[in-house]
């Protein structure tokens, strides 16, 4: 870990995006130390078997047919950093694309010339004015593309030391028929199961169960990934065309239904994987529950105010929300019952449902 070297590789972001992405993944592998992934055979038959036991377990108490990933892999820190920055710069894509296109333009019409910067064509003769609006403007992208991607790598580095696991649906991604991922980042497994004080195994199997638990729900619902993209795509879009950024977008500013959507189906995920882990786990789970919940909102300065900017806070919300509901459905009808929300995407609770769901109950009679 060199957190001067990280500093120096933000310093050093250069590209004709907002983002250097290659340097926000090394500044953030420089800033974190990458934990030990030398597993013992038994480890290694614990995380395969903890895997298998899940989704059969899972399967059996949910009533639903899936897949585990053909893709399980065990990582250090710097593993999940370098599998993760390309869903990261996937997200961005528009984003970029449109500050790229928005900035190209204002230089342009500055400089009474090409939107190459990289060439002398852009700079205006004597009749066109100063030459310092062009300049400056490079300038500030420098500056800004440095800012971004220091964000990044601070968000990659301080994700990359507390996840414990991580289903990847690949949203978004270029070749959508690609198999989906399950991560596991031991390190921080064993680390987070001593400062707990609990057991490493029974914990190990705790986070396969959770992890797992996305992998059914997707499994349930092939429908999922594409209906999250577009819910994705249009509020980037939105966002961007706010600021006169995509041809065809400007004006338009936020799509506050596709955020609404978007939110309230993420809310459906995180809370039915609470609530059907809790039911199928093959053991005692309250500790577990309880000091994981402490961990979420817990942490000094510094681990509060990165959760804020992260946005864990609405993560954890959606946790709690999301969990009461399907335990209302669960209790009232059955986690089976509970399972209709993978149906159809009709079936996802709205977001006034999620905090009324007799009224969810009555609308899709599952």
């Amino acid at each position: 870990m060199d957190i001067l070297r990280s500093v120096r590789t933000v310093a050093e972001a250069e590209g004709p995006g907002v983002v250097d992405w290659d340097r926000a993944a090394a500044a953030a592998k420089d800033a974190t130390d990458p934990g030990s992934v030398a597993l013992s055979d038994a480890e290694r038959a614990g995380y395969a078997g903890d895997v298998r036991d899940a989704r059969s377990r899972l399967a059996e108490v949910a009533g639903i047919e899936f897949d585990v990933p053909d893709t399980v892999e065990v990582q250090n820190r710097h593993h999940w950093i370098d599998a993760s920055v390309d869903t990261f710069r996937r997200v961005m894509d528009p984003i970029e694309a449109a500050a790229a296109g928005d900035a190209g333009g204002r230089i342009g019409a500055d400089a009474g010339g090409d939107a190459d910067t990289d060439s002398p064509d852009v700079f205006p003769d004597a009749s066109s004015g100063p030459v310092g609006p062009a300049l400056g403007a490079g300038f500030a992208r420098d500056l800004s593309r440095v800012a971004n991607t220091g964000s990044m790598a601070f968000a990659l580095g301080f994700l990359a030391r507390n996840v414990l696991g991580q289903y990847d649906p690949l949203l978004l991604a270029d070749e959508p028929d690609a198999d989906h991922g399950l991560y596991f980042v031991h390190p921080n497994i064993v680390a987070v199961a001593s400062a707990l004080d609990v057991e490493y195994p029974r914990f190990r199997r705790w986070i396969a169960f959770h992890e797992v638990t996305h992998a059914a729900e997707f499994g349930a619902a092939p429908w999922l990934p594409e209906y999250l993209e577009s819910r994705v795509e249009r509020g980037v879009e939105g966002m961007v065309g706010g600021a006169g950024g995509v041809e065809g977008t400007a004006g338009r500013g936020l799509d506050p239904d596709a955020f609404a959507e978007l939110q309230a189906a993420m809310t459906a995920v995180e809370g039915y994987a609470e609530v059907l882990m809790d039911r199928a786990f093959d053991g005692e789970y309250a500790d577990l529950r309880r000091k994981l919940d402490e961990r979420r909102g817990g942490g000094g300065p510094v681990r509060r105010l990165a959760q804020r900017l992260l946005g864990l806070g609405l993560k954890r919300r959606q946790y709690e929300r999301g969990a009461a509901f399907f335990r209302h459905v669960a209790d009232e009808r059955g986690i089976e019952a509970a399972g209709a929300v993978w149906e159809r995407a009709e079936n996802l609770p709205t977001g006034a449902e999620i905090d009324d769901p007799e009224a969810w109950l009555v609308r899709v009679d599952p």
